[in-house]
């Protein structure tokens, strides 16, 4: 039985993207479970809106960092070691998650997490990006992006769960403590998922030693700004939906907790769809035509969403396609960044182009929290989303064309050198 592009893989193919894909999934599990207890911080630890966005940032911020340390440390001692090494972190900071006495235990925690989240996100672009062909290249590094949805799928179908066997007070820290779970992945990366082959070459070649900051040189320069600023944009819009989508289903149509993880499963149901047909769009018209067009359709989604009188039907609808265009977006990144640099540099650019828009992004949510003290959640969280798909469209007009591009011969500013 063929299965489209996953029957073209070979095994070694296979074996990084599942690798990839439950790292992903897993890792997703671990960072949406913040967003889906913020209510229950609020009522029992007296967690502030203002607070909570703050936190939210401190994870950002965290994965900012991490991702371009851990594409830095990926171009030195290899994508498998810092890939196994930032998923187990991740797994532990959310264990530790759960033993929170206030705001600022959590303010370190988050913070900590977020370094492993970042790195495993960046080194994972990468290392799938540089073991699939090319000709696949997009749908399969889409399909690795869908993963999240899957974990965001699998957080969601335990909130209910979990708050109808533990109380409040307890049922957020059983909730962390789950986070443990990805820490058996990596035995599964150690025995079964190889170096990837382009690293192994350039660790042999003269260039394997290229600095970091290569990245920031004339013949890289306007791509890495480009990249970084058109990530800040996506990833910012992301954080909006993320960090508070269940708060307001939570407290402005006034859901339950059930009725809101129904419309947080359309939503996921979206984020699955999503990546496939960006992967597809992309793989057929071009990586910056997919951008565009996909921005512009978040915006005028989340526009109605956030900022219109709609039913309850619409809201539904909506849910879906605000999921499968921000999952389409999120998944566009990782070949196109990887397209953007020179094998010895790889890592280190994605990371810092991925690093660099989480970073910057991360003030979004927390400019949410400021504005919702004064102005109603809704009209907080569209403004702020609406910004930053407009400062995404900008920059994607600027990127070059990659798609396709051959990774071995990637060395200048030239698209396909």
């Amino acid at each position: 039985m063929k299965l489209g592009w996953y029957s073209e893989l070979n095994d070694v193919e296979r074996r990084t993207y599942w690798a990839c894909f439950a790292g992903f999934g897993l890792d997703s599990l671990d960072s949406t479970i913040y967003a889906l207890v913020i209510p229950a911080l609020i009522a029992t630890i007296g967690l502030t809106r203002p607070e909570a966005g703050y936190l939210a940032t401190a994870a950002l911020v965290g994965a900012a960092v991490g991702g371009w340390g851990g594409g830095i440390l990926a171009d030195r001692i290899g994508r498998i070691k810092v890939l196994q090494l930032t998923i187990l972190w991740v797994a532990l900071f959310t264990l530790a998650s759960a033993f929170a006495t206030g705001f600022n235990f959590l303010l370190v925690v988050r913070f900590l997490q977020g370094l492993g989240y970042g790195g495993e996100a960046a080194v994972g672009g990468v290392l799938i990006s540089e073991v699939v062909r090319p000709a696949l290249r997009g749908r399969v590094a889409a399909s690795v992006q869908s993963s999240y949805a899957v974990g965001y799928a699998v957080s969601v179908a335990l909130l209910p769960v979990i708050s109808s066997i533990f109380p409040d007070e307890l049922g957020w820290r059983v909730f962390f403590a789950i986070g443990i779970a990805p820490a058996f992945l990596v035995f599964f990366i150690r025995r079964l998922v190889p170096e990837s082959g382009l690293y192994r070459e350039s660790r042999a070649s003269k260039t394997a030693a290229m600095p970091a900051w290569t990245i920031f040189t004339r013949a890289h320069l306007r791509r890495t700004v480009a990249a970084a600023t058109m990530a800040t944009g996506i990833f910012g819009g992301a954080y909006v939906m993320i960090t508070w989508l269940p708060t307001y289903l939570r407290t402005v149509l006034n859901l339950t907790v059930g009725t809101s993880a129904g419309y947080l499963a359309m939503n996921i149901l979206g984020s699955l769809v999503g990546p496939l047909l960006y992967g597809w769009l992309s793989d057929r018209t071009g990586r910056r035509p997919a951008f565009m067009i996909f921005l512009l359709c978040q915006a005028i989604n989340a526009s109605i969403y956030l900022l219109a009188p709609i039913g309850a039907n619409t809201t539904i609808l909506l849910s879906f396609f605000l999921g499968a265009f921000q999952g389409g977006l999120a998944s566009g990144m990782l070949p196109t960044f990887a397209e953007l640099f020179p094998t010895e540099v790889r890592a280190s650019g994605q990371g810092f182009c991925l690093g660099g828009g989480r970073g910057f992004g991360s003030v979004v949510p927390a400019t949410v929290g400021m504005l919702a003290a004064s102005h109603p959640l809704g009209f907080s969280m569209g403004i702020c989303a609406l910004a930053s798909y407009g400062v995404a469209f900008v920059a994607a007009m600027a990127l070059p064309e990659t798609s396709g591009a051959d990774l071995h011969r990637v060395t200048s500013t030239d698209t396909h050198v």
